[in-house]
């Protein structure tokens, strides 16, 4: 359980105060965290309170969207964030097409550039740049990599302690490369973050608000944990679900079942 760490968007509307102090009633000690929230509660402010309750912060979520014209001072400022805030990883959603394009490649192809244009400033502040994939259905207009054999060769041309991937089931247990996949992703130093959530059908009509507390969907989530525990990644395994029906629920409540959730299904 010591691996365990609550992402913050599981509990989407508990305020950070009392989702610090849910997390050390319940025994939890990490959290993933979000730019959203941290900034309106304020980022020296999230600091200092995680700080005072003992929790430390696994990462950072997110940076990216590189077909947006603002995303290089965008991704400087995330970076900054994640340093002050003690985060090793800054998780990256590199965009969709940008407007009126059809040229999946070419999109591709500039995020690799992207990517490259931010390593040094990362490099500096002691941040991973986290490349994640998203499952297929997000590639028009949230992500253009898809798999984790994309995400690796986007983060091969660089330092492995710069750039890495994120292994997320959630997005990644359709496919039938994945396996090989993650031992590559093991063997080359890349498992810069792991992330659990649960695919449930049939989907809302939402799709990004699909994603089950572990247990309560499809996915071979233990299976998953087996494959990078096996590559020697032994780094924090975050829970983030997208879900509505979960979200109104009271905070401690959706803690205490993803708590039982990993327990049975993840471990």
């Amino acid at each position: 359980m010591n691996r365990f760490s609550l992402n913050q968007a599981t509990t989407r509307g508990w305020p950070l105060p009392e989702l610090a102090a849910g997390c050390v009633a319940q025994g939890v000690t990490q959290v993933g965290l979000w730019r959203e929230e941290v900034q309106e509660f304020g980022v020296a402010r999230t600091a200092t309170l995680l700080r005072s309750f003992g929790l430390s912060v696994t990462s950072l979520c997110r940076g990216g969207f590189f077909d947006r014209p603002d995303w290089l001072l965008s991704n400087r400022q995330a970076i900054d964030e994640a340093y002050d805030l003690g985060a090793p990883a800054l998780v990256l959603v590199s965009g969709g097409l940008p407007a009126g394009s059809r040229d999946v490649d070419g999109a591709r192809a500039h995020i690799g550039d992207a990517i490259g244009e931010l390593v040094p400033y990362a490099l500096a502040a002691g941040v991973r740049l986290a490349i994640e994939p998203l499952h297929p259905m997000f590639c028009s207009d949230r992500c253009v990599v898809s798999t984790l054999g994309q995400a690796l060769d986007l983060a091969r041309p660089h330092p492995a302690e710069a750039v890495g991937v994120v292994v997320d089931t959630y997005h990644l247990w359709w496919d039938d490369t994945v396996w090989a996949q993650i031992a590559r992703a093991g063997a080359e130093g890349r498992i810069a973050s792991f992330q659990v959530a649960d695919w449930i059908t049939p989907l809302p009509a939402g799709v990004l608000l699909g994603r089950g507390l572990p247990g309560t969907g499809c996915v071979e989530l233990r299976r998953f944990r087996e494959a990078v525990d096996a590559t020697g990644f032994t780094g924090p395994i975050e829970v983030e679900v997208f879900n509505e029906q979960v979200w109104a629920r009271p905070g401690a409540e959706i803690l205490t079942d993803t708590l039982e959730g990993y327990r049975k299904h993840v471990l």
